[in-house]
C-alpha cells in the first residue's frame, strides 16, 4: 500500500508535520482504496489543485472549491490567521501548518 509517511510523524494541531495530512486522513488511510489514497497524495504533492495558496502562491487544494461541503482545514486546530489577508481560499497544507495555533 503506497503511503506520503515520511517517517516524520508529529501531531501539529491536527495536521502532521512529517507528510502534512490530516489525523483523519492518517487514521483512516488503510480504509481509503486506491483511487481515494493517490488523491489524496496527488493534493499533498500539488498536482490536484483548485487555487493558489494566498500566502505562498504555490498550488493549493481546498475540498469546499472542489464542490464538497466541508473542507480539510477544518478538521485541523485553529490557527492565528493574523496578519495575513484573508482571501476566503485555504492556504496550502505547509503554510496552515506552520501558523502557531490560537
Amino acid at each position: 500500500m503506497k503511503t506520503p509517511c515520511i517517517g516524520a510523524c508529529k501531531n501539529n494541531g491536527g495536521v502532521c508535520s512529517g507528510c502534512h495530512r490530516t489525523i483523519n486522513e492518517i487514521t483512516q488511510w488503510r480504509h481509503f482504496d486506491e483511487a481515494e489514497r493517490q488523491s489524496i497524495m496527488d493534493r499533498l504533492a500539488r498536482k490536484d489543485t483548485t487555487h493558489v495558496c494566498p500566502k505562498c502562491n504555490n498550488n493549493a487544494y481546498c475540498d469546499i472549491s472542489a464542490g464538497k461541503s466541508t473542507c480539510w482545514c477544518l478538521d485541523l486546530e485553529k490557527r492565528d490567521r493574523s496578519g495575513i489577508e484573508n482571501t476566503g481560499t485555504c492556504m496550502c497544507r505547509t503554510c496552515l501548518s506552520e501558523l502557531p495555533i490560537e
